[in-house]
């Protein structure tokens, strides 16, 4: 899934700074992985300061995502496969 755009997804918060995003996921999802800039999310390489956090709550992901001349937008999508594989670098 190439496009961000083709998610199902809900935005929580509208021009967020990554700080407002790491706090966010901190305070509100159950688990979550740190990634560096460049980690590829959903085919698509995260845009971010480091440390870039992505929620995890069962099968939804939460995660900060920039759109180049509209800012920075903390969106929530279910995602079993995208979870999964989130999960699965947290054992690593």
């Amino acid at each position: 899934m190439a496009c961000i755009e083709s998610l199902k997804y809900e935005i929580l918060i509208k021009n967020a700074s990554f700080s407002e995003c790491r706090d966010y996921i901190r305070k509100n999802c159950r688990e979550y992985v740190t990634v560096d800039p460049g980690f590829p999310l959903f085919e698509k390489p995260v845009i971010g300061v480091p440390p870039v956090l992505i929620g995890l709550d069962g099968d939804t992901v939460t995660f900060p995502y920039t759109k180049p001349c509209y800012g920075t937008f903390l969106l929530r999508t279910e995602n079993p496969d995208e979870a999964s594989r989130l999960r699965s670098l947290r054992k690593k």
